[in-house]
């Protein structure tokens, strides 16, 4: 079941930056400014916000059957995403992003909860690897940019190809393991019984400050290895190509932070790993900015420490909520958590291409330093609480 659902989000949210990776394409077809291309992302993001928080209102995750929640959700995302490789414009590009973010949003939350079923012991590893998969899968389309000669059509249509692949795995082949979460009727009030709890509030506040860095980190890595290229003297056409490979290995790395991560949060303690990780990622978001004109080779092992701590995090806040929040509600938890999550991330990503435009990489970096900061106190403050216990 781990691998099932670890292969059915890897493909499932390849989806996500489909338009990111064909940005330069979009670009120039629709003669789009960088911040127009910057939307692309954004809308995805917010488009996500609106997903999971109306399902957290609705409970869908703790009233629905995931077997049947996950596929539908990823086949409408899939349906959406294609539908780019259509669009006769902008404004129509936007809106199908838009929806395929708030489908998505039945794709991914759902999974961890879903894997959560079958591990109590080993629930840190099992979520890493879950993580991990949709790390990579989320680093698929600029893997497409950089090996093969595909036109934007090609790369958007793989990717949703893959989407309705995971939904059919998941839809024929899983089952819900022996430790099932309750399930109740649905309540209004159930995102105001997730909120009053102490500790599934610093864990959700450990994720924002996660979420701060993570994604603006994630969007800007080909804009900001195109820059290293170009100034290191790499023309045009293969600056481009380059910068995919670039971004695309330092985010996927990040499956194996998740995975590494995992296995010692389940034997040292998921606040101590994740407070860890934090104080990783934050260092590298203050030096790398200012090393754009630096060798690319020591740029790129740099991003790709940053991209192997930046996600390793990620997985232990999600299983803090599991392990913490009252039971019958860790459906809507989990949604909550990243519904307010990727609601920062809209905020983080538009500030930082803000910031760059007017002070350059350098600073715009390292304001993304401010998020592990915060995240590292909440992890402080869980990890006494349950002590305390």
């Amino acid at each position: 079941m781990l691998g099932l659902l670890a292969v059915a989000e890897l493909l499932g949210m390849s989806l996500w930056f489909t338009a990111s990776a064909v940005a330069p394409q979009l670009s120039e077809l629709w003669d789009l400014t960088p911040g127009q291309a910057g939307w692309l992302t954004t809308t995805v993001q917010l488009g996500f916000v609106a997903g999971t928080a109306a399902a957290a209102v609705l409970n869908l995750a703790d009233i629905l059957p995931a077997r049947a929640f996950l596929p539908a959700a990823a086949v409408l995302a899939a349906v959406t995403n294609a539908g780019v490789a259509i669009a006769p414009g902008y404004e129509s590009a936007l809106a199908l992003r838009f929806l395929t973010g708030a489908f998505l949003a039945g794709v991914y939350p759902p999974a961890m909860k879903m894997v959560s079923t079958w591990f109590r012991s080993r629930r840190g590893l099992a979520i890493g690897v879950i993580v991990g998969a949709l790390t990579a899968g989320k680093a698929m389309p600029y893997l497409f940019r950089g090996l093969q000669q595909l036109d934007y059509r090609g790369i958007v249509l793989t990717a949703s190809a893959g989407a309705l692949l995971a939904a059919v795995l998941v839809s024929v082949m899983y089952r819900e393991g022996p430790e099932p979460f309750a399930r109740r009727p649905f309540s209004w009030g159930l995102v105001g019984t997730v909120l009053r709890h102490r500790e599934t509030r610093l864990a959700i506040g450990g994720y924002l400050g996660h979420m701060w860095e993570l994604y603006t980190m994630w969007t800007a890595l080909a804009l900001f290895f195109y820059d290293v290229f170009l100034g290191s003297g790499l023309a045009e056409p293969g600056a481009g190509a380059r910068a995919g490979l670039a971004a695309a290995a330092a985010i996927a790395v990040g499956a194996l932070g998740s995975i590494f991560a995992g296995i010692q949060a389940d034997r040292a303690g998921r606040e101590r790993v994740a407070a860890a990780a934090m104080a990783v990622s934050g260092a590298c978001a203050l030096v790398i900015g200012w090393l754009v004109a630096a060798p690319p080779w020591i740029v790129l092992l740099l991003a790709l420490l940053w991209g192997f701590a930046v996600v390793a995090d990620s997985a232990q806040f999600s299983a803090l909520v599991t392990e913490v929040s009252p039971r019958h509600a860790v459906g809507t938890a989990l949604t909550l958590q990243t519904s307010l999550g990727f609601l920062l991330t809209a905020f983080s990503i538009w500030l930082m291409l803000e910031v760059q435009a007017q002070w350059g990489w350098g600073v715009a970096f390292s304001i993304l330093a401010i998020g592990p900061v915060f995240g590292i106190w909440q992890m402080l403050r869980l990890e006494a609480a349950r002590v305390m216990e």
